[in-house]
């Protein structure tokens, strides 16, 4: 597990011990950001924006973002093991001052876990293969009204997996292009 591309190329990033974590693989990692890059069908400029990683792990999508120019990046976690690996990660690549860890349930997010008027460019979510719960968090971000006007949601899920979303985003279903990853497109 590395950065892939920007600043700190090639850096390795620390892994867990445990089997319980499932860390974003570079193969799925770098399809989503050449998406982001080189799609037509999305307008995204990764530069200067503001992510927010859900359920970061050891933090590899942020820490990507981060290292590919984003502004700032918020990883949410609250797995123990894997948020002392996380803040391990951050601070070997230097990334302190464009991060915050925040150790909270993802589905217990609310207006207070952010600055006031947070919004971001971004929102990466990577929960676990068994949660089923994605609809009520993707409600509960829509509510919080964090996402940008022209800001993205993208959930990594298994292959094969047929989630429901709210019509609020266009879905571009991006298994037509190799991948197990859902990116929701530009809100109406």
């Amino acid at each position: 597990m590395r950065i892939i591309s920007g600043t700190n190329k090639g850096k390795k990033l620390i892994m867990p011990n445990d089997k319980i974590t499932r860390p974003l693989k570079d193969m799925a990692k770098e399809s989503v950001f050449n998406i982001l890059t080189h799609a037509k069908f999305v307008n995204f400029n990764l530069k200067d924006s503001k992510i927010l990683d859900l359920f970061s792990g050891i933090g590899s999508f942020g820490l990507e973002c981060i290292s590919r120019g984003s502004k700032f990046v918020f990883f949410l976690e609250n797995y123990p093991p894997v948020l002392e690996i996380l803040r391990m990660n951050i601070s070997n690549l230097k990334y302190s001052s464009k991060s915050k860890v925040i150790d909270v349930d993802a589905f217990k997010i609310n207006n207070d876990t952010f600055e006031k008027d947070q919004k971001f460019e971004i929102i990466f979510c990577d929960p676990p293969y068994k949660e089923k719960k994605i609809q009520l968090l993707i409600e509960n971000i829509i509510e919080m009204d964090i996402l940008e006007k022209n800001g993205i949601i993208i959930i990594h899920r298994k292959k094969g997996d047929s989630d429901t979303y709210p019509n609020k985003f266009k879905v571009i279903d991006t298994k037509t292009y190799g991948l197990s990853t859902f990116v929701f497109g530009k809100s109406n």
